[in-house]
């Protein structure tokens, strides 16, 4: 029987190398060990060699490719595929169903991390339509392909030619979701869950609760803990009996990724020689990066980089749960709110404050709040929660059971209800014509409370991700 290969193997990948490779420029730790490193990693022609982001800042987007051959082309072993629970090659083409955008400041500077959910609905650079973000690697992929074969192009040519052809579909497609202009490439084979997590052993991560899940295979008590091989796969696996899907499974990937930054930081990492070498040979073995990436000058910008400069963010949602013409179920994504978003975690433009006194601006939007929760009280919760972000007190009061949790909105004002849903930890927007100018309804259903009976809107705020400690998630 064959086996699928899921999207969190590939996102393993993606945490357990990158990172590394990230991490192992910024401590600027034996330079010519990191020669070592950079010399022999596989190129890929995917940017021109005049791509870049205003004032020298960096941009890298990071892939996690679903192939079973490592950097160089080579089978990966049939023990390490059966380890992942991988099967055959035709279990799935090259997709790129782990995306994520670093941004390095010019000079140097804190981290950030966007994670892109790999089945956002995005229109496809190339002129292929709108489909899964995840997809436009395939497409550009499949399309080069095509078009190289009938020019009598074969073999192993064939293979690296539409495999850059799908790399630049992907980046381009990123470029006009995020606004970020990509810099630099990444891409990760399937093997690098396997040799990195080999070379760094244990990953320290922390529970809110104790979790099974049939499907992944978890089985994690409540609390700190190490995780490693077989367990650090299911960890960042598991979606099936959280609380919010693939949201909070993309929370435990980030603090995985985050806490693997630490150790890799660790004196006990860069003070043993046997560990660092075997960590370098396993991104030897699962990287690919862009041609024109001068790594060392990287590692040099990024010298000094400290465990606490590495953040992570998930850019907004409007739906987790989007039926679309012939891709299924998606997620529903507001580009303009995503670029928004990342402009202010970046500082292209400051962020609505989150004190008391709010925005100013935000005083002209009067939004009514709606409990059909059945929870006492949640409807003045909320209403206060909008009156401190500086939205003006609409009519709060109780209605019929429902199960959903939305914003609506009126007059083609989705940015604005966008916005709204974001303060309020992100719930669905939709539009209602009867609804006036400047004037919004939230609606708060059943799903808005999480399952341990606290309310995002008295809760705190989630602590920050980074990689200056473990932060405890669902």
């Amino acid at each position: 029987m064959r086996r699928k290969t899921s999207g969190a193997v590939r996102v393993g990948q993606v945490l357990l190398v990158v990172t590394s490779l990230l991490v192992l420029g910024g401590t600027g730790y034996a330079w010519s060990t990191l020669r070592q490193l950079t010399d022999g990693l596989t190129r890929a022609d995917v940017i021109g060699p005049g791509a870049s982001a205003p004032l020298g800042e960096q941009n890298i987007l990071v892939v996690g490719l679903d192939t079973r051959t490592d950097a160089q082309g080579n089978p990966l072993p049939p023990d390490v595929l059966d380890q992942l629970h991988a099967g055959g090659a035709e279990d799935g083409g090259d997709t790129t169903d782990t995306m994520i955008v670093v941004h390095i400041p010019a000079g140097g500077g804190n981290a950030t991390a966007f994670s892109l959910p790999r089945d956002s609905y995005v229109q496809l650079s190339g002129g292929f339509g709108k489909h899964k973000i995840n997809s436009a690697y395939t497409y550009g992929q499949l399309a080069a392909k095509n078009r190289l074969k009938a020019q009598g192009e074969s073999g192993a040519q064939l293979e690296t030619d539409s495999a850059q052809a799908g790399a630049k579909t992907a980046i381009d497609t990123v470029q006009q979701f995020t606004g970020l202009t990509i810099t630099h490439y990444a891409a990760v084979n399937l093997a690098g869950f396997y040799y990195v997590s080999q070379a760094v052993g244990g990953i320290p991560v922390c529970l809110t609760k104790a979790t099974r899940d049939s499907y992944s295979g978890a089985n994690f008590p409540a609390g700190a803990q190490s995780v490693s091989g077989a367990e650090a796969l299911q960890f960042v696996r598991q979606r099936h009996g959280l609380p919010n899907g693939d949201l909070d499974r993309i929370k435990r990937q980030q603090v995985f990724m985050a806490s693997m930054a630490k150790t890799i930081l660790s004196a006990g990492t860069l003070g043993d020689p046997a560990k660092l070498d075997a960590l370098i040979g396993a991104v030897k073995k699962a990287v690919v990066v862009d041609t024109n990436w001068d790594l060392l000058g990287f590692a040099r910008q990024l010298h000094g980089m400290s465990a606490g400069n590495i953040s992570f963010e998930t850019v907004p949602i409007v739906n987790i749960t989007l039926k679309t013409p012939s891709d299924g179920d998606a997620v529903q994504v507001d580009p303009q709110a995503v670029q928004q978003f990342i402009r202010q975690q970046i500082g292209g433009t400051p962020a609505p404050p989150s004190s008391t006194g709010g925005d100013p601006a935000l005083a002209s939007y009067v939004v009514d709040v709606r409990n059909t929760s059945g929870v006492d009280g949640l409807a003045n919760q909320v209403a206060e929660k909008l009156t401190t972000a500086g939205y003006q007190r609409g009519e709060v009061g109780n209605g019929s059971m429902r199960k959903t949790s939305t914003v609506y909105y009126g007059h083609s004002q989705r940015s604005a209800a966008q916005h709204i849903a974001e303060t309020l930890g992100g719930i669905a927007v939709a539009p209602d014509n009867s609804l006036a100018q400047n004037h919004f309804l939230v609606s708060l259903g059943r799903d808005y409370p999480d399952d341990s009976g606290v309310h995002p809107a008295a809760a705190p705020a989630e602590p920050q991700i980074t990689a200056d400690g473990v932060t405890c998630v669902n």
